[in-house]
């Protein structure tokens, strides 16, 4: 099986990559097996070298990289070059702060001897990637792995083999011996068959519900312990006593971000009566102002989606919810190919997709609400529950928004992000489990109880 890179801007092939065969993925697995020992013996201050020169190279490399992702998928390039340069930030982070991570944990469970816990790794880990944040989704899955003591095996989206070959060989590069990551251009089929080896020892996905499901079920049957990162539909909350001027900055960049193509995107603006119109109307605004355009230049705020069948789904969703009687405040339209200008909706019924569904591209649903209570409700009435944004200045309602809204995580006065310092994840039909911080780099440990005599 062919891989190519086409790009979403031209819709040209400028790249092909042969597939693995079944001998590549068996080559993989017995080397992977391997360097479970290899990593061992380099110890903690080993791998974070390693590390730390995977971390040089993405920072000076970045325009290259950032070139590379742009080209593949269609992200503004500024944007692609800050996600290699983010890259750098989280290989350092876990080379600084793994090994206290996993240091022994004394436990008082005994009047004599000792008791502790130990946190071992567990062994290989296949990832399985997408393509809207081609790098870091990877290297937040891969810098606490490695620096636990884990190989990685990675099977990136069919959309970016050149960006899963670059991120194998900065590994490479950096020092960490063949085995310990790879990157394997298979399908889903394939993917399966790897999951279930009893040599794979942990799954992790980022990608969609029915991917999600997927991988559930085969790690499920396979008795293996597996990180699940799905959609989101996020509610950014605008109440009253917001920071007005802020919250439509702030609102715009994080509905067109990455094209739109973000799971923690804010999709679903719920904006309190009192300031609806006041907020809706700067919004629109702002987001007119912004450069649809040649994702390689500079200046460029929006460029294409993924790839065609991206934009035809989209502008179906869209079509859907106005025939169900939407209002168009700004017309989102497909154009040519794999573009889609920005567009709001509002007055958006409960039996549409801009209402029960994820709208992945720039466009913004907007909700108006009487008070904290109807706001709370609505960002719940949803099945995903990823992230939330919540404006206000009132104490009393950021603690209720803070212990009501159902989310992996609400931030207050700013948009959602991820972030190497901080557990990221969902609940509901966003997935299970947490990635990053601490909480990331012990979902993949055998936490062992010692008990000492």
């Amino acid at each position: 099986m062919a891989f190519r890179s086409i790009n979403p801007a031209t819709g040209e092939v400028f790249k092909t990559f042969d597939g693995h065969d079944d001998t590549d993925v068996e080559n993989a697995l017995e080397r992977a097996t391997a360097a479970v020992g290899t990593l061992h013996r380099l110890g903690f201050e080993g791998r974070a070298q390693r590390m730390r020169r995977a971390a040089e190279i993405l920072e000076s490399e970045a325009d290259d990289l950032a070139a590379l992702m742009t080209q593949e998928m269609g992200k503004p390039v500024a944007q692609a070059k800050a996600e290699a340069e983010k890259c750098a930030w989280v290989c350092r982070y876990y080379a600084d702060n793994a090994a206290d991570f996993l240091k022994d944990e004394a436990k008082g469970a005994q009047e004599k001897g000792k008791s502790f816990v130990r946190y071992i790794p567990l062994g290989p880990i296949f990832a399985i990637m997408p393509w809207n944040f081609p790098f870091w989704q990877v290297f937040r899955f891969a810098a606490p792995n490695l620096m636990a003591g884990n190989p990685g095996l990675l099977k990136h989206s069919s959309n970016v083999p050149g960006c899963a070959k670059r991120i194998e060989d900065i590994f490479l590069r950096a020092g960490f011996e063949t085995g310990s990551f790879r990157s394997l251009l298979v399908d889903s089929a394939k993917a399966g068959e790897i999951i279930a080896d009893a040599r794979v020892k942990g799954v992790t996905l980022t990608g969609s519900e029915g991917a999600g499901r997927a991988v559930g079920k085969q790690a499920g049957a396979a008795l293996k312990p597996h990180v699940l990162e799905l959609g989101g539909s996020d509610a950014f909350v605008v109440m009253p006593s917001a920071d007005l001027d802020e919250a439509v900055k702030t609102g715009v960049f994080a509905r067109i971000q990455n094209n739109g193509q973000s799971c923690i995107a804010a999709k679903r603006f719920i904006v309190h009566a009192d300031i609806y119109e006041d907020f809706r109307d700067r919004f629109v605004e702002e987001l007119e102002r912004k450069r649809v355009g040649d994702p390689m230049e500079a200046d460029t705020d929006i460029g294409p989606l993924v790839d065609e069948a991206a934009a035809k789904g989209l502008h179906e969703q869209v079509r859907k919810t106005i025939d169900a009687g939407a209002r168009e405040v700004l017309k989102g339209r497909k154009g040519e190919g794999a573009w889609f200008s920005p567009g709001v909706l509002e007055d958006i019924p409960e039996d549409s997709p801009g209402y029960r569904d994820e709208l992945f591209g720039p466009v913004a649903l907007f909700f108006r609400v009487s008070d904290l209570d109807a706001a709370i409700n609505l960002a719940n009435d949803h099945k995903y529950g990823l992230g939330s944004s919540f404006w206000s200045t009132d104490e009393d309602e950021i603690t209720e928004a803070v212990n009501r809204i159902e989310a992996g995580s609400t931030y207050v006065n700013q948009m959602v992000a991820s972030d190497p310092r901080l557990p990221f994840g969902g609940v509901k039909a966003s997935g299970h489990g947490r990635e990053l911080a601490r909480e990331g780099i012990l979902e993949f440990v055998n936490r062992k109880t010692v008990a000492v005599k």
